[in-house]
C-alpha cells in the first residue's frame, strides 16, 4: 500500500495504518497514535480558511479567504494553506529560517509573523509537485461528531479510587515535611516573583 493524504494535502498516512482491507477507516483505537491524532485534528481543519488569506483579509472579511487545501506542521501548531500561498510557506520554510522552528510550539506563529510582516516567496518560486489521487476512491474522513462517537464507543470507563494508599502517602508527606530546614527562611524578606 501507499501513502495518501486525507482531506487536505500535506499530512501523509500509510494506507494500511488507517484503512481496513475493505477500504473503510479502521477503528480509531486500532490506528497508530500519531495517525489517529492527525486524523482527529484533520476532521476539524478541513473547512478552515487558509492562514495566509486570513492574515491578508482578517476576521471582518473571512468570506474572501480561500479554503485550506494543504496542511503543514504538527497537530495543534499546523499551518493551513491554499494552493496560491503554498509557495510562500515553502520559501519561508526552506529559505527564510522556517526549518529552525520545525516541531516547535511556535511553528505556526513564526510563519504568521513572517508572512504578516510582508514575507513572500519571490515571483516564480516553485511549490511542491503533489501526487494527486482519485479523491473519490478514498473515504471521507469522519466528522468530529463521528470521531467522538467512535472514541466513546470503545471507552468502557475506569473507576479511580482517590482514597487508595491515602494513609501511606500521608505518612510519606509528613516525613518529607519533617526533613525541611526552615531556619534560613526569612519570612519578612520580599522575594522576587516572575
Amino acid at each position: 500500500m501507499a501513502k495518501v493524504s486525507i482531506g487536505l494535502r500535506g499530512w501523509r498516512f500509510e494506507e494500511s495504518d488507517v484503512f481496513t482491507d475493505d477500504g473503510e477507516f479502521k477503528p480509531l483505537d486500532e490506528m497508530p497514535a500519531d495517525d489517529r491524532d492527525r486524523l482527529v485534528r484533520l476532521a476539524r481543519l478541513v473547512d478552515e480558511p487558509c492562514d495566509a488569506c486570513y492574515l491578508v483579509h482578517g476576521e471582518d472579511d473571512v468570506s474572501r479567504c480561500t479554503p485550506a487545501a494543504i496542511v503543514y506542521g504538527e497537530p495543534g501548531e499546523e499551518v493551513l494553506l491554499c494552493a496560491d500561498h503554498e509557495a510562500d510557506f515553502l520559501y519561508w520554510y526552506r529559505e527564510a529560517g522556517g526549518t529552525a522552528h520545525r516541531g516547535e510550539p511556535t511553528f505556526r506563529d513564526e510563519f504568521h509573523e513572517w508572512f504578516h510582516g510582508g514575507g513572500r516567496a519571490p515571483e516564480g518560486y516553485g511549490g511542491l509537485e503533489h501526487v494527486e489521487t482519485d479523491r473519490d476512491s478514498l473515504p471521507s474522513p469522519p466528522d468530529p461528531e463521528e470521531i467522538n462517537r467512535r472514541l466513546n464507543e470503545a471507552f468502557d470507563g475506569r473507576k479511580i479510587d482517590l482514597h487508595e494508599d491515602e494513609t501511606a502517602e500521608g505518612a510519606e508527606s509528613a516525613a518529607d515535611d519533617a526533613d525541611l530546614d526552615l531556619d534560613d527562611v526569612d519570612l519578612g524578606t520580599d522575594y522576587p516573583s516572575r
